[in-house]
C-alpha cells in the first residue's frame, strides 16, 4: 500500500456556545515538521495534540489550525463598558448626533453592542467537556487527512505500477538486443584484426577476445535488475506505506541501469537505457510524496 504525504482534512463540531473548526494541511518532508496554531485559551492542550498528530501522521510538513467561533454568549462574558461608550461617542461624532439625546443614545447602544470586541471574556480553565470536544474534533480532522492521503496514495501506486512495467518491457528489449550484441562485437574485432593483415596467434586472440567480451557481459546486471523490479512491486503491496524503503530500492535499480549503460557499447541498447532512466526519474520524483 502507498500513502501520500500530501493531504487535507477539516472537521467542524458545535457546542452550545461555540463552534470549533480544525484544519490540517500536509505536504512532503523527510521528517515530521509540525506547525500548530491554537487559541491561547487552549494552549494547555498543545502537547497532547502534538502527540496525537505525530502518532497518526508520522511524517510530512503539517499545518494544524484550531479556529473557535463564539455562537452564543458564554456565562463568563462581560460587557466592556469603556469600549461600548467609546464606540457610541465616535459614531455620534461621525453622524452629527446629539450624544445626550436618550432616543439617539439607545440607537447608538444597539449598534455598538454588535461589535465583536465589546464582550470581555474572563479567563478560566477550560472544562473537561471542552478538552474532549477538541480531541474528538482533532480525531475527525486526522481521519479526513488520512483518507485524503490514502486516495492520493492509490493514484501514486497506479503510477508506480505503470513505470515499473515500462522498465520491465525495456529490460526485455535489452535482453533481446544482448543476444546479438556480443556476436556483433566479436565480428567487429575479427574484421579489424583481418584488416591489419598481420598473422596473429589464434589462441592468444581467443583469450584476449574472451577477456574483452567478459568486460561487456551484463548477465549479472540483468538478473539483479529483474530482482530489484520485483522487490519494488512486492514492497508496494506491504500493508504499511514504505516510502523510504522504495527510495532505497530505486537507488539499486538506478545502479544496475547505469552499469548496463556503461557496458552496452551498443547504440540500440544505450537508447533503451536512456528510456529506463527516464522512467526511473519519474518514479523518484513521485516517491518524494510517499510516506
Amino acid at each position: 500500500m502507498v500513502t501520500s504525504m500530501t493531504g487535507y482534512g477539516k472537521a467542524v463540531n458545535q457546542l452550545s456556545d461555540k463552534k470549533i473548526t480544525i484544519e490540517i494541511r500536509t505536504l512532503n518532508s523527510k521528517n515530521l515538521d509540525l506547525n500548530m496554531r491554537i487559541p491561547s485559551i487552549y494552549r494547555q492542550q498543545e502537547l497532547p495534540l502534538r502527540q496525537l498528530v505525530a502518532k497518526s501522521l508520522l511524517r510530512g510538513k503539517v499545518d494544524f489550525s484550531v479556529h473557535v467561533e463564539q455562537t452564543g454568549l458564554a456565562s463568563n462574558s462581560k460587557l466592556n463598558l469603556e469600549i461600548v461608550e467609546s464606540y457610541m461617542r465616535q459614531m455620534a461624532e461621525i453622524e452629527g448626533i446629539d450624544y445626550n439625546d436618550p432616543t439617539q443614545k439607545i440607537q447608538l447602544l444597539d449598534i455598538a453592542t454588535k461589535f465583536p470586541d465589546v464582550f470581555a471574556q474572563e479567563s478560566k480553565e477550560i472544562s473537561k467537556e471542552d478538552i474532549e470536544f477538541i480531541e474528538n474534533t482533532a480525531h475527525d480532522a486526522i481521519k479526513a487527512v488520512q483518507q485524503f492521503r490514502k486516495d492520493e496514495g492509490d493514484n501514486l501506486e497506479l503510477e508506480f505500477n505503470k513505470r515499473i512495467t515500462n522498465i520491465k518491457v525495456l529490460l526485455q528489449q535489452v535482453i533481446e538486443e544482448d543476444t546479438v550484441r556480443l556476436s556483433e562485437v566479436r565480428t567487429r574485432l575479427e574484421k579489424a584484426i583481418s584488416e591489419i593483415k598481420e598473422k596473429v596467434d589464434q589462441n592468444r586472440f581467443e583469450q584476449e577476445l574472451i577477456y574483452y567480451l567478459e568486460k561487456y557481459d551484463i548477465t549479472e546486471e540483468k538478473v539483479r535488475l529483474e530482482n530489484h523490479l520485483s522487490y519494488f512491486m512486492d514492497t508496494l503491496n506491504i500493508t504499511e506505506s514504505q516510502g523510504k524503503k522504495l527510495a532505497f530500492i530505486c537507488q539499486e535499480i538506478g545502479r544496475e541501469v547505469n552499469t548496463i549503460g556503461s557496458k552496452a557499447n551498443h547504440a540500440g541498447m544505450q537508447q533503451l537505457v536512456v528510456q529506463m532512466k527516464d522512467e526511473l526519474e519519474k518514479i523518484k520524483e513521485q516517491l518524494l510524496n510517499v510516506l
